[in-house]
């Protein structure tokens, strides 16, 4: 429905913040009960290093209905690449605050689903407040394992009998991208939208880092600072990794699948 572009054989859709909210708008307006819910993955260089390691992750973020760049590098990348159009990320945080702003005018169903125990909860609450006029008709944390095939149908019951319009899922990546990809069919609602880190800041139980951090691309830098022991990996070894592979790719010497 958008125009993309492919790094390293990932789909980055070509969208700021006030066309996802607009895609938003459409699809609610027509209820996507004909077939299966759109969904949105928000990613990064991080995530497009995961789907390098697994096709099923990379399939997930392909067949998206967007998949936005929160992460600046990507946007410099679609940038080089004639979309100069593309100013800003599409971060997580910013992209949930424009869609509450949305639905708190237009009066749209919020469903949260993920985070840590009560994190979805706290999160429903502040939106009532903050937001008066979006309807929260749902808020659940689903345990940290594998759940099994009846326990997945019972939550997908309940999610489809609270009738939301977008059902925010908050699992972390590569997990969120492969739950929306697996549960669209199966979810009569018009969206699903992965935002991940979001869950933990909006309620500002993580920190975020500076807004002039954030649009300088060393948003990095001060995630790694906060949370070496969790994240020293994501960072010190996938971002040179990218960088190695995305100078293969302009080169011509290095072709990626995308399916």
């Amino acid at each position: 429905m958008s125009d993309c572009c492919h790094i390293l054989g990932t789909k980055v859709s070509l969208v700021q913040i006030p066309d996802v909210v607009a895609a938003l708008d459409s699809w609610i307006a027509q209820r996507r009960n004909l077939g299966p819910a759109a969904y949105v993955v928000t990613t990064n260089v991080y995530g497009v290093m995961m789907a390098q390691q697994t096709p099923a992750h990379r399939r997930a973020i392909n067949r998206a209905d967007l998949a936005v760049p929160d992460g600046m590098p990507l946007v410099w990348i679609a940038r080089a690449r004639g979309a100069r159009h593309m100013q800003r990320r599409v971060y997580g945080p910013e992209l949930f605050e424009a869609a509450c702003e949305a639905g708190r005018r237009r009066g749209w169903r919020f469903y949260f689903y993920g985070g840590a125990e009560g994190v979805a909860q706290r999160l429903a609450a502040l939106v009532r407040e903050r937001y008066p006029g979006v309807q929260v008709v749902g808020a659940e944390t689903p345990p940290f394992r594998p759940l099994t095939p009846d326990e997945d149908a019972e939550v997908c019951r309940r999610i489809n009998a609270a009738r939301p319009d977008v059902v925010w899922v908050g699992l972390g990546g590569p997990k969120q991208d492969l739950w929306m990809a697996d549960h669209a069919p199966k979810l009569n609602v018009p969206a699903l939208i992965g935002i991940g880190a979001a869950f933990d800041f909006f309620p500002g139980r993580v920190s975020q880092a500076p807004r002039w951090m954030r649009e300088h691309g060393l948003e990095w830098l001060y995630r790694l600072w906060a949370e070496p022991r969790r994240l020293w990996r994501r960072y010190l070894i996938y971002n040179p990794w990218f960088a190695w592979l995305l100078l293969l790719e302009t080169l011509g010497l290095k072709k990626f699948p995308r399916e």
